[in-house]
């Protein structure tokens, strides 16, 4: 189904906005516990008891794929070259990216490490960039509707927030 997109070019550097948090996270999470010689100290370690914290962590980031796999289902299902504004996109307008920092949160908690919790917090201001440029390309294709739709649908990220 998705075999033959190709993104257009100026969308393509948001791939790696967009991910790139979410791999160095993976990516460098396991590292903290079995690497942790390269640390003379546990500042590495996030200061909150341990079990609790990777269970948090393995549940938020549950919910962020849950809701992450719930979008993509929704998406494929009504996306077809319009605007959707129904479902997720009633609440906040880039809820794919929603997903990505709830699950970048949740691994990062699972991992219990303060690097890929730091990570995660980066995270925000790339998305919020990736966000920002997007709605560029958005009101172009959209015009006015997608102007509707901003003033309707306030927050872009996280409801209440951002």
């Amino acid at each position: 189904m998705f075999r033959d997109y190709r993104p257009p070019k100026e969308l393509r550097a948001l791939f790696i906005a967009h991910y790139s948090p979410l791999l160095l996270i993976i990516m460098l999470g396991p590292l903290t516990p079995v690497c942790k010689f390269w640390y003379q100290f546990s500042f590495w370690e996030i200061p909150l008891p341990m079990i609790p914290t990777v269970i948090a962590g393995f549940l938020i980031f549950l919910g962020g794929a849950i809701f992450f796999i719930k979008w993509e289902m929704f998406w494929t299902k009504v996306y077809k070259g319009q605007l959707v504004t129904e479902g997720f996109f009633k609440y906040m307008r880039h809820p794919h990216y929603s997903s990505l920092l709830i699950m970048g949160l949740g691994l990062a908690l699972f991992f219990y490490s303060l690097l890929a919790l730091i990570i995660s917090l980066l995270a925000f201001p790339l998305m919020a960039w990736s966000v920002i440029d997007e709605e560029k390309h958005l009101l172009r294709q959209y015009g006015k509707e997608y102007e509707e739709y901003m003033r309707r649908v306030k927050w872009r990220l996280i409801p209440g927030i951002f």
